[in-house]
């Protein structure tokens, strides 16, 4: 079985197939868990939507008031749930997070800025509900992937929308965005046209337009054979945020791929790329 696995992991991240979700599925069953983390609750609704929910996992024998980190998925705004990223969710909570792995609202049902918005509101869940779960509230980190590195850079950074969810923005201490689109005017591909066409202000769809100096610190993480999001993305993020004062951080892994710097998260194939120490790291020196 666990030769099967690695099979299965090795094919997915070097033998060219699509980040189909029915393979996320089969992948996040399959590949080994973090000892020393569980999950302590399944579907929390956070919002009145169906796919408003949370999945919660936290490490065993936790002590109180854990950091909280927040992770959100990718999937070209179309695709994936929450529930796939057990794997995501138990390793950070293995790391000493409460972590919340949130579903949320997707094409073609809703439309931009609901997927943003969805970001900020399991924020202010957070806020509130995480001492419930062993977390502080006021204490919060956000982690994406791709798509989810995209929701929550804008939900940090154009102000407005943590500001409509009522969210103290000093509860945010950090983020983390992996192989994020944060700069790809115009439009070019069928997935951008897809999720952005429709959009009268194309400003207002990119990170990079909202940079500030107070902006809590950014690391972002990029694989250099990444064809999916071009690593321009995540250099232009950081020079705009490096230009306007803000604390942020580039690490770009050389030859890892657009699904491979996630899938770096679990645990056997953490060889290939750091990401998951990266982030840790990331955010336990800003909290020093």
């Amino acid at each position: 079985m666990i030769k099967a696995i690695y099979i299965f992991c090795f094919a997915l991240l070097f033998g060219g197939l699509l980040y189909h979700f029915a393979a996320l599925k089969v992948f996040n069953l399959l590949i080994p868990k973090d000892a020393g983390s569980e999950q302590i609750a399944r579907a929390v609704p956070y919002g009145p939507e169906a796919q408003q929910k949370l999945e919660i996992y936290r490490p065993t024998g936790h002590a109180a008031a854990l950091p909280v980190l927040i992770f959100v998925h990718g999937g070209s705004w179309k695709d994936g749930t929450g529930r796939d990223y057990e794997f995501a969710g138990r390793a950070f909570a293995a790391q000493g997070f409460l972590t919340l792995v949130i579903s949320y609202r997707l094409l073609p049902q809703h439309a931009y800025p609901d997927f943003i918005a969805d970001v900020a509101v399991a924020t202010a869940w957070a806020n509130t509900h995480a001492s419930e779960f062993g977390g502080d509230g006021k204490r919060i980190y956000l982690v994406g992937h791709s798509a989810g590195a995209y929701n929550i850079a804008l939900a940090v950074l154009d102000k407005h929308y943590m500001q409509d969810a009522g969210v103290d923005a000093s509860t945010i201490k950090g983020v983390a965005g992996l192989a994020g689109p944060y700069d790809f005017l115009p439009l070019d591909s069928p997935t951008t046209i897809a999720t952005f066409g429709g959009v009268e202000n194309l400003a207002a769809t990119q990170p990079i337009n909202f940079a500030r100096a107070d902006a809590p610190p950014f690391l972002l993480l990029h694989g250099t054979a990444d064809t999916t999001v071009m690593p321009k993305n995540s250099r232009s993020l950081f020079k705009h945020l490096q230009d306007a004062g803000s604390k942020v951080k580039l690490i770009e892994y050389q030859n890892v791929s657009h699904v491979g710097i996630m899938l770096a998260v679990a645990k056997p194939l953490r060889g290939n790329a750091p990401t998951l120490q990266d982030v840790v790291t990331f955010f336990r020196d800003i909290a020093q």
